[in-house]
Formats: structure tokens, C-alpha cells, sequence
């Protein structure tokens, strides 16, 4: 095959490049935005601004350091969505010029599918195993929550998402609420592994099928939190480990409680996690455990390929390339996940 595919990531405040030959990561570099943690989250004009600067340079080292040049490009693979449109329109008119100047064909992927497909990323020197057909992905992120039936490279059935909000959010509110900082998430985390888990507890959803929901575990965080603050001013801050291991394990049971009717249901083992909130040390262990506990096959991927990046953009236009599935110019960017194919 030898195919080597340029891959470019701009769906939010990471702008990365890669490049992979078949399956196998050659480089990949990744640009990360600072400027948003003073406000509590990511503010979409300063975002598209710092692509366009970064664009450039990221996908130049990206080339320098797999040693190739656009000459030995065989495709370029980028994120047309889902993500913030002004991001995406920086890195989707970037792969235009970059085919219109080199005749290099474009190949669209589906930000989603990259972080379900990264569990194939292959590093020379490394040995780890890989899934097998069909399999399924918990996918969770800032922005989504699924429940993935991968059938093929680039045959995937959604049987549950959340109805509301992400569980990455969950994690996003329970910090900013407690005044912790953003990204919240590895904040909460972090504080969770000092905390007791068992120390409180939240109001779990009740939602049918594999579906999930986290606006209702949000409010009950808030009203928590505003009681005790009646009785307690210093609440937050005499408790916080204590409460972030506690709202931690909910969002996990919450979690863990549809993938457990997902298996049982398909009787599919062999399981993977996919997107940001897959860093998470909680979720990983759990995931583990569970997988000696009821003889599942899982695959837990490397934290570096758990945030936004564009070795899964690349690996996806990969297998999209090879089947010939690539895009005419005027191709547009797409924010929301429903409009995607």
C-alpha cells in the first residue's frame, strides 16, 4: 500500500498536524491555545484567529519531522466537523490551497469517527493490540457522549448519545462551580484521586434505552453545593477533593451503566473509549476493571491520543482513501454532529 496521508485538525483550540504512512504515525504536532483559560472556556473568535497563525508552521513541522515533503503526500485528510465553524473554516480552507497548489486530493473526516479509530494508530517500536470487528466505542468528549457500534473501518451505528449535555460539560461545570479553573476536567480528576469517592451522593437520570443525559447530575451539583454553602461558608474548600471524587464516580456510573446494558444486549466484549473525557484516570481504571471482571477485551488508548489531534484525522482519511472515498473542492465545513454522514 504504502499510502502516506497529511492529516489537519482545527475543531476547536488545537491546531495539529500529522502524517502517517498506511497505519503507521510518522509525526504529529500539535499548537494549543493558552489564551482561553482566563475566561473559563474556549472563545471561538480568539480560537479561529490563533489557527490561522499556527496553521502554517504546524503542518510544515509536522513534514520535517516525518522526513517527507507534499511531494510524497498522497492525500490530504482534514476535519470537516463537527466543532466550532470558525475553527473548521481555518483548517478547511487551509487543505483547499494546500490540494489547488499541489493536485493532492482531499479526503473529509468526521471528527468522531477519528477518535474512535485512533485505537489503530500504529508507532514503529511499539506493540499493542488492536480491536477486532465489530466492537464497541464509549465516546466521550467536551462536546458528545456515545455509544458506537463499530462494524468496519467506516461502518459505525450509533445506538446511544446523550440527550443534552456532554459528559466533558459535566465535568467543565462541576469545576467552574467550585471556581477550580478551565478545562475542567483534568482538575477534577486530579482532585478526585485525593478525595473519597463514597462521600456524597448525586441524583442520578433516568433515561430509556442506551441513551444517556447530565443537565439534571449539573443541577443537582448546584443546588449540593448552595445548601451546604447556607450551612457552611468555607464548604468548597474543606470538601473539595471529597466532592470531586464524588461527583466524579457518579458521572462514571452514569457512564458505565449504559455501556454495561450495551454488552449485554449485542454481547459484544471487546470495548474501546474514545475522546477527551477518556483521559480521565477514573473512567480508564474503571473501564479496566470491569473488562477482568466480565472477561472483555478493552482498549484504553495513549493519553496523547485522547485530546483533539490530527493523527486520527489522518488515519481515518486513510482507510477513507484507500476505498477511494475522497472530496471535490467546494466541499464546506459542518458544525453539529447531526449533520455529518
Amino acid at each position: 500500500m504504502n499510502n502516506i496521508i497529511l492529516g489537519i485538525e482545527s475543531s476547536c483550540d488545537d491546531t495539529s498536524a500529522a502524517i502517517i504512512r498506511d497505519e503507521y504515525l510518522l509525526s504529529s504536532v500539535i499548537a494549543s491555545q493558552e489564551v482561553h483559560r482566563k475566561y473559563g472556556g474556549v472563545i471561538p473568535e480568539l480560537a479561529s484567529r490563533a489557527h490561522q497563525l499556527n496553521i502554517v508552521p504546524v503542518v510544515d513541522q509536522a513534514l520535517k519531522q516525518a522526513g517527507v515533503t507534499m511531494n510524497d503526500v498522497d492525500a490530504i485528510a482534514f476535519t470537516r466537523g463537527p466543532g466550532l465553524l470558525g475553527s473548521l473554516l481555518v483548517g478547511v480552507s487551509f487543505a483547499k490551497g494546500l490540494s489547488l497548489s499541489t493536485g493532492k486530493p482531499l479526503v473529509e473526516v468526521n471528527h468522531l469517527q477519528g477518535h474512535i479509530l485512533s485505537c489503530f494508530l500504529k508507532e514503529a517500536g511499539k506493540e499493542r493490540q488492536y480491536p477486532h470487528f465489530p466492537f464497541l466505542t464509549l465516546l466521550v468528549s467536551g462536546g458528545h457522549t456515545q455509544i458506537v457500534i463499530v462494524k468496519d473501518y467506516l461502518d459505525f451505528e450509533i445506538i446511544g448519545q446523550t440527550i443534552d449535555d456532554a459528559v466533558g460539560e459535566a465535568f467543565d461545570k462541576c469545576s467552574k462551580m467550585m471556581g477550580l479553573g478551565y478545562p475542567g476536567g483534568p482538575i477534577v480528576d486530579k482532585l478526585a484521586k485525593e478525595g473519597d469517592e463514597n462521600k456524597f451522593k448525586f441524583t442520578l437520570p433516568n433515561v430509556g434505552g442506551f441513551d444517556y443525559s447530565f443537565s439534571g447530575i449539573k443541577t443537582s451539583l448546584l443546588y449540593f453545593l448552595r445548601d451546604n454553602l447556607k450551612e457552611d461558608e468555607n464548604f468548597i474548600d474543606n470538601n473539595k477533593a471529597d466532592i470531586c471524587a464524588s461527583f466524579q464516580k457518579a458521572l462514571i456510573d452514569i457512564l458505565m451503566k449504559k455501556l454495561l446494558m450495551a454488552v449485554k444486549q449485542t454481547g459484544i466484549t471487546q470495548i474501546s473509549i474514545g475522546g477527551g473525557v477518556s483521559a480521565n484516570s477514573g473512567l480508564r481504571n474503571r473501564i479496566v476493571n470491569e473488562g477482568i471482571k466480565r472477561h472483555w477485551t478493552t482498549f484504553v488508548p495513549e493519553f496523547k491520543f485522547t485530546t483533539d489531534n490530527a493523527a486520527m484525522i489522518a488515519i481515518t482519511g486513510f482507510y477513507k482513501f484507500r476505498k477511494g472515498e475522497t472530496c471535490s473542492i467546494d466541499v464546506a465545513p459542518i458544525s453539529r454532529a447531526s449533520q455529518m454522514k
